[in-house]
Formats: C-alpha cells, structure tokens, sequence
C-alpha cells in the first residue's frame, strides 16, 4: 500500500465516521463499497478489511458516549449476545459459500437499497407513536442473531442495520446509538478473528488488508470521537435522510452493476 492510498483510506474512514457515529453507525456500511470500487480490495478479504475498520475506529465514538454516560445497559447486552454468534456464522458462509463477487454486489443491493428507502419512508413520514411497539427481549437478540449473520457476510458488524430499525420500533436514538455502536465493536473482533482464523485453511483473499484496514480506521477513530461529541447538536431527521440517501445510492447502483452484464 502507497502513501497515497492510505490517505485516502484514512480520509475516507474519517469523513464517513463523522456523518454517521451521531446516529449509532461505525460507517463500515457507506465504506465498503470505498473499498472494492476506489480501494481495489478483492473480494473476499474486502470484509474481514471492514470488520478490522470497525475494531480499530469504534473506540473513538465509545469513547465519547462512554464519557457521556450513555453506555451500557440492557440493550446492549442483548445485541451483543445475538451479533456476536452470528458474525461467525456469516464469516463461515461468506468464506465457503459466497465468494463471487457478483453475488457479493447482489448482497449489498439487497441490504442497502431497501434500508435506505425504509429509512426515508420512516423520516419523512413518521408512523403515529402509538404505533411504535418496542421489541421484546427474545424478539431483540433474535434480530441481533439475524443481523449478525448478514453483518459477517456483508463486514458491517451488524449495527448500521440494527439501529435504525430499533428506532423505528420507537426506541429512543440516544440509547440506540452507544449500544449500537457497542455491539458493532463486538461483534467485528469476534468477526476479524474468525476470518483470520478462517484464513488459516481456506484458499484465495480471506485475510484482512491489514495496511489499509488501519489506515481507514484510524481515521474513523478521529472522526468517530467528533461525530458522537456533535450529536446533541445536529438534527436528526436531517441524518436519517442523508443516510437514506447514501445507502439508497449506493444499493442502487450495485443494482445497475449486476443488471449491465446480462442486459
């Protein structure tokens, strides 16, 4: 990796992490696609890369929410429990089942496009609050399983797709978002030492990028600490439609990539 790789690696995790660590997401999610199309990280190693991203760029936004008094609690025991056997579930499958990148783009429009569109949908026209049922506990750690199976595949850690989803149950983003960010934190060591296990025996790009994987989360470190100290003072329904709009551009466009070839 050249120098001017890893400034864009660095500069890409910072400015991702600022916009969405308000909101309880690490920014893997907004990165990955960074990594395959501007990076070149090949396919599989791209996630174990941006579950590394999340190990070292989540301290930061803890960090802060942690001085904040806004960590820990029931929720993030629950999500923690359900994310963390899932990551491994989802390593096992993405290394052994998914390999293709093609399959791999479907992946990602599968799991953006209609998250961003929800998202947009839940901000511009809010459901009346009685319609807004919290999870139970078992429904919680049940979703938290589901969606740590796709954040293993996918290399998110699993947050950017929980949070938003707890919120729209009506639970409030000042806890949603430590806890979130808490279980992505989690959830990614178990999910990079699995792939580094992994690596051990299976053939092709399974390990980490390692160089580029400290470079992004470095600078998601930093911006993540700024992003989580700014969240009293940004709008939230501002951030929710900016993180509908990127995870519905970027799904969309997967979509166009897969089309092309068979068009």
């Amino acid at each position: 990796m050249d120098w001017s790789l890893g400034l864009l690696g660095f500069a890409s995790g910072f400015l991702i992490s600022v916009v969405t660590a308000p909101v309880g997401v690490s920014g893997a999610v907004f990165l990955l696609p960074v990594q395959v199309s501007v990076l070149g990280v090949p396919s599989p190693a791209v996630t174990p890369t941006n579950l590394l991203y999340n190990v070292v760029a989540g301290p930061g936004a803890l960090l802060r929410y942690g001085r904040a008094g806004q960590l820990g609690g029931p929720l993030t025991r629950l999500l923690v429990a359900g994310t963390a056997p899932g990551v491994v579930i989802g390593a096992v499958i993405r290394v052994y089942a998914v390999p293709g990148p093609r399959t791999f783009r479907l992946l990602i429009a599968a799991l953006l496009l209609p998250l961003g569109l929800w998202l947009w949908l839940r901000t511009v026209r809010p459901a009346p609050t009685r319609a807004h049922r919290p999870l139970s506990p078992r429904a919680t750690t049940s979703l938290a399983l589901a969606v740590g199976v796709a954040g293993g595949i996918y290399g998110i850690g699993g947050g950017s797709l929980l949070g938003p989803v707890l919120v729209g149950r009506g639970a409030p983003v000042a806890t949603v978002a430590p806890a979130a960010l808490a279980s992505t934190f989690v959830t990614s060591v178990v999910g990079a030492a699995t792939y580094a296990l992994l690596s051990l025996t299976a053939t092709g790009d399974v390990a980490p990028d390692w160089p580029l994987g400290l470079a992004c989360g470095a600078g998601g470190l930093l911006g993540g600490y700024l992003g989580a100290r700014l969240q009293p003072h940004l709008p939230e329904a501002a951030l929710a439609l900016l993180l509908a709009t990127l995870a519905t551009t970027i799904g969309a466009l997967y979509a166009v990539q897969i089309a092309l070839p068979a068009a």
